[in-house]
């Protein structure tokens, strides 16, 4: 099960099934919260809400499956087996698996494509072994929890920059989620009235090979989707690009005073992924 979603997902408390739609419509694909979104005491009716909004036969969803994401409380919890429970009644089978810390935890999620959200220390450390098992689709990182499993208080500094610890865990698990051939998904912004920030972290994490972002707010998904987007000229040069390489035919080759080569030329492929043209 591979995963297509995005560039822009955007998290909806599971206990307001009055924003599930606003939700679907505004961002790639929607983030239901099972988790930290949700009270202790909502937690039920949270799950009896994601029910709920199946159709009076319980097989036409309001929400589209192939762009739906349950986020569930972490393994080994009592609310994670009665998540479990709850998405067994479901068509959804993409599950966000938060405070993901080992690949053993990945055993019990067989049959759902997985995106293991690496947010502790054990989770950073391990985030290879767990891109690693063939039910993970994709995984992503947190920035606050990690820094508060380490005892911190902020993963940023005062100029609003991640320290160097959140940058690090950062990379670590882009690194291996595209070592394993998976998807990586960046971490979410959580000054919402700062769309500037937003919009250089969002270009940022396309730069550097994060498919998607999440966001937390409706605002923030035009911003992600503009810095995911190549621009014409972008699209344009990567497609004069690669007809050069075809017409060359060989494994380098030179190309406007430049020399070109395999990583270059991925570098293009992924531009017209992120187009749409490819």
């Amino acid at each position: 099960m591979s995963f297509l979603m995005g560039p822009a997902l955007l998290f909806c408390p599971a206990d307001r099934p009055e924003r599930y739609q606003k939700a679907a419509e505004r961002a790639d694909a929607v983030i239901l919260d099972l988790e930290d979104a949700v009270a202790p005491a909502d937690k039920q009716r949270a799950r009896g809400a994601i029910l709920a909004q199946l159709g009076a036969d319980g097989d036409g969803p309001e929400l589209d499956p192939s762009r739906t994401i349950v986020r569930i409380n972490p393994a080994s919890t009592e609310e994670f087996e009665k998540d479990l429970h709850c998405l067994k009644h479901t068509p959804y089978r993409h599950v966000m698996l938060a405070k993901a810390e080992s690949a053993a935890q990945l055993k019990e999620l067989e049959g759902y494509g997985v995106i293991a959200l690496c947010e502790t220390a054990a989770g950073i450390v391990n985030a290879a072994a767990i891109a690693a098992e063939p039910n993970v689709v994709a995984l992503m990182w947190g920035a606050e929890d990690l820094l508060a499993s380490l005892g911190g208080t902020s993963s940023r500094d005062d100029d609003g920059g991640y320290r160097a610890v959140a940058l690090h865990a950062r990379s670590a698990v882009l690194l291996a989620a595209r070592a394993f051939g998976k998807e990586a998904i960046d971490s979410v912004y959580v000054n919402i009235p700062d769309l500037d920030g937003l919009a250089a972290e969002a270009r940022d994490a396309a730069a550097s090979g994060f498919g998607s972002k999440a966001c937390i707010h409706p605002n923030q998904v035009a911003a992600v989707r503009e810095a995911y987007a190549p621009s014409e000229s972008d699209v344009a040069a990567a497609k004069e690009l690669l007809d050069a390489a075809a017409a060359a035919g060989t494994g380098v080759f030179q190309y406007q005073g430049k020399m070109i080569d395999g990583p270059i030329l991925r570098h293009a492929e992924s531009t017209l992924r992120r187009a749409g043209r490819r």
